[in-house]
């Protein structure tokens, strides 16, 4: 991964090693409007823990999901090396958020979703100007559809196996040690990110 050096900072202020060289990341989400990290004492207690922090996510981010902070590093890795659309094959939430960055960063976005999805989500996914092609077929079948697409043209293909959706995972766990302090040591730190 490239390095943010001491005198490179990364998105949120935070000095960290992402595959990103840009300051600011697609669908950034500023300092004052993340969710806090709060100390939960009678959810702690039920489950013997001294201290229990937790933070929701999703609601600090443009389409409420935690897709949102995979895409937005794996978006913003796609405008840096120069491939001018994104795609997805998805069932709702990663279309939205796929959508919803392209149109932040100012690239289209091809969406690709099995027929019979229900409308709410598939004008989630409009509203940002997305192009949506609905596939006869399984969720697999978009997803080889979607990736045959990718591997023919310079297209990013922002499904799971994007390398750079993952470096996504890991800006939860800086944004917690920020909230927190770097010096309290945390005896574990889970994040449920479903396929993410």
């Amino acid at each position: 991964p490239l390095v943010a050096g001491p005198d490179r900072e990364v998105d949120h202020g935070q000095r960290v090693v992402l595959a990103v060289r840009q300051q600011r990341l697609a669908g950034h989400v500023a300092d004052e409007d993340r969710a806090a990290v709060l100390l939960r004492r009678n959810l702690g207690d039920a489950w013997g823990l001294r201290q229990l922090y937790l933070k929701n996510d999703a609601v600090c981010h443009p389409t409420w999901s935690f897709k949102d902070r995979v895409v937005s590093v794996a978006v913003s890795k796609a405008r840096e090396l120069g491939l001018d659309t994104v795609a997805c094959a998805s069932t709702g939430n990663l279309a939205n958020s796929v959508a919803a960055h392209a149109a932040e960063a100012g690239l289209p976005a091809f969406v690709f979703i099995p027929v019979g999805l229900e409308a709410g989500k598939v004008l989630g996914t409009l509203v940002y100007g997305a192009v949506v092609f609905v596939v006869e077929g399984t969720y697999d079948d978009v997803n080889r559809l979607c990736s045959e697409l990718a591997d023919r043209h310079p297209i990013s293909l922002v499904n799971s196996v994007n390398q750079f959706r993952l470096e996504g995972q890991k800006t939860a766990s800086f944004e917690i040690v920020e909230a927190l302090g770097e010096d309290r040591p945390l005896d574990a730190l889970c994040i449920p990110v479903g396929n993410a």
